[in-house]
């Protein structure tokens, strides 16, 4: 009787353990892939554009996504989105929306951009909560739809708790660095870095490791950027966003003046910061 007991259990142990090896390899390559198409189509897709035609990867030359194959962290993985069409006042990006299809909240963010953009390229730093497409959906500024997505993996990151450092975040909250890539150029697009202090606490992490209390959402909600009061972009945010938000994107200055960037939470908290291009 325990001999027949023991090799049942190793029996189960041994499905336990080469099950989910098996079942990958019965399931097609890219099943991941297929459910995160899915997971577009039924969260996002009409929710966001209803039944409007967007026109997709490689029919496509108006912008393209870079994110990395695996994310080495998955709280912090670098998403970058390269624009191949100038912005003038003739033909412009108005808008690029972000989206991580299998993220809890599928939606990173809104981007508007204006003439003064120069580029509508944008770079970020993003939290994955599992293998997943990550989107851009490029609106013009005469309403046409542009998608691009490329595929990664990552696990976990909007659950995971947060690194000690958040302790620094918390205190320092709203602390802005601004940071110009190269020298001026007038006339020219620049391309600015900013970083800003705040925790962008998810809503669904616990403080610590093994703690069961979930602080509530508090992150950066909003931000707006302007150059001499003529505004060059602005974003809605959701808490996919990194701890401490860091953002790069372009402006172009015609000649000195100071570039304002101002930006909202969850709290009803507000901070500004400017930066001087001479």
């Amino acid at each position: 009787m325990l001999n027949t007991t023991i090799k049942t259990l190793i029996y189960v142990a041994l499905i336990l353990i080469y099950a989910p090896s098996v079942a990958a390899d019965v399931m097609p390559p890219d099943w991941r892939q297929k459910l995160s198409d899915q997971a577009w189509e039924e969260n996002s897709r009409h929710a966001a554009f209803q039944d409007r035609e967007i026109v997709e990867d490689a029919e496509q030359s108006v912008l393209e996504i870079r994110v990395p194959y695996a994310a080495e962290d998955a709280t912090l993985a670098p998403v970058t989105i390269h624009t191949k069409i100038p912005q003038t006042d003739e033909l412009y990006i108005q808008r690029i929306h972000v989206f991580i299809d299998k993220n809890p909240v599928p939606l990173v963010g809104i981007f508007d951009f204006t003439p003064a953009s120069g580029k509508a390229d944008l770079a970020m730093r993003v939290r994955i909560n599992d293998h997943t497409y990550v989107r851009a959906v490029a609106e013009l500024s005469t309403g046409e739809l542009y998608m691009v997505k490329s595929f990664t993996r990552a696990r976990g990151a909007c659950s995971a708790p947060p690194p000690k450092s958040i302790g620094d975040s918390i205190a320092n909250m709203g602390q802005m660095k601004m940071k110009l890539i190269g020298d001026v150029e007038y006339s020219k697009p620049n391309l600015m870095q900013i970083r800003i202090k705040h925790p962008n606490i998810t809503g669904l992490q616990p403080m610590r490791i093994g703690s069961h209390v979930h602080p509530p959402a508090h992150f950066v909600n909003t931000l707006s950027v302007d150059y001499n009061g003529t505004p060059v972009m602005k974003a809605i945010l959701t808490f996919a966003i990194s701890m401490d938000p860091s953002l790069r994107f372009f402006f172009v200055p015609e000649n000195e003046g100071t570039l304002t960037v101002s930006a909202t939470d969850t709290k009803n908290a507000s901070w500004s910061s400017d930066f001087a291009v001479n």
